[in-house]
């Protein structure tokens, strides 16, 4: 077995344990609603309330999110529609996600992506937020595997995207 299939069998272990637990504790109506918290729409809605809180800071603060996004939005679709790697709910035999998932592949993580991204800008704005905003943005992550419709690596290369496109609008900020 070469590395590739090793790593799949671990992520297919580590997706199976989740889903069992989360089966055997009821925690679908909970996971559900993390999820939904991720979605978009908050996002949109802390950023314009920031911006009218602060004008300052919070009208910098939408601005580097919107940029970032801009960012992330493409890079997510390429890497999407190039790998194309099927979701749980669909490779998996036997297997059903608790939700339908709104696409059909599943790497990367676009929510995954999306709260991970938000985090490091609110993070980098309001350093005082940092924990809170972490532990939601993986919560949000945890919950799409726990939901059936992504595999933990999913969900790290999701967190990658996030991460890495936040920080190139904060960069990318701080020239302009």
């Amino acid at each position: 077995m070469n590395r590739l299939q090793k790593l799949t069998a671990l992520d297919t272990r580590f997706f199976y344990w989740c889903n069992d637990l989360h089966r055997n504790l009821g925690l679908a109506p909970v996971s559900r609603f993390v999820s939904r918290l991720g979605d978009g729409v908050l996002y949109l809605l802390v950023g314009l309330g920031f911006a009218l809180w602060e004008r300052e800071q919070g009208v910098i603060f939408l601005q580097v999110g919107l940029m970032a996004f801009a960012l992330e939005m493409p890079l997510y679709l390429i890497l999407k529609n190039t790998i194309r790697r099927d979701r749980p709910c669909d490779r998996l035999s036997g297997f059903r996600a608790v939700i339908k998932p709104s696409d059909k592949f599943s790497f990367p993580s676009g929510h995954a992506a999306a709260a991970f991204l938000f985090a490091t800008i609110m993070s980098a704005f309001y350093p005082p937020l940092a924990p809170l905003v972490f532990i939601l943005a993986g919560l949000i992550g945890l919950s799409r595997v726990l939901l059936g419709v992504h595999y933990p690596s999913d969900i790290a290369a999701g967190i990658l995207l996030g991460v890495c496109s936040a920080v190139v609008a904060l960069h990318l900020w701080e020239l302009i």
